[in-house]
């Protein structure tokens, strides 16, 4: 016999997802980051990602304004300073300052990185679609930055080494226990 439901109402219960600290900024402005639960790949050829936002938020303006951001990975270093940046806002603070963060000089756009965070994709706006609440801003990644430390002596770079955070109804989660790889499922299992 299955477990017993309850019938909710409609509501993003999709969860995991990855805790991202998005920087922007005007020309003349001082940088800025929002903190994004809400971000995602969407296609790998052109390399595209999309971020949601509400239009209230300080960050909405200077996408709008700029066409570009920066999507900074979380490490489980900079959970902390991903929750103050997803709680405080732009139009108050220096986040960059406020958490001891560098601002990384992009290669392709000109909106900073973290310098803190492992990667740093590079994005530029292609398309924004008004969905409610929240705004997507669809953008393809123009630039990507990573620690070399995370580069083995073969070149494989090896991200899950990180300590990547995930974000999980209210809660910040460091990834943990590798439970497969893609592919496992029908992999040939190997004679002895």
């Amino acid at each position: 016999m299955g477990k017993e439901k309850e019938l909710w109402k409609p509501g993003n219960m999709l969860y995991p997802v990855p805790a991202v600290m998005v920087s922007c900024k005007r020309p003349q402005g001082t940088p800025n980051i929002i903190t994004v639960a809400w971000a995602g790949t969407v296609c790998s050829d052109p390399a595209m990602v999309s971020v949601s936002v509400r239009k209230e938020r300080y960050s909405h303006g200077i996408l709008t304004e700029t066409g570009e951001f920066v999507v900074n990975l979380v490490t489980r270093d900079l959970v902390r300073a991903a929750d103050y940046c997803g709680v405080k806002s732009g139009r108050d603070v220096d986040k960059f300052k406020d958490m001891n963060l560098t601002p990384l000089k992009s290669s392709c756009i000109q909106a900073p990185g973290i310098q803190e965070s492992p990667v740093n994709l590079e994005c530029r706006v292609k398309q924004v679609l008004e969905l409610g609440s929240h705004d997507l801003f669809l953008a393809e990644v123009v630039g990507v930055t990573v620690d070399r430390e995370l580069i083995d002596e073969k070149g494989k770079f090896h991200l899950n080494s990180a300590g990547l955070v995930s974000y999980s109804h209210g809660e910040y989660f460091q990834l943990g226990e590798k439970l497969g790889k893609f592919g496992y499922s029908v992999q040939k299992k190997r004679k002895r």
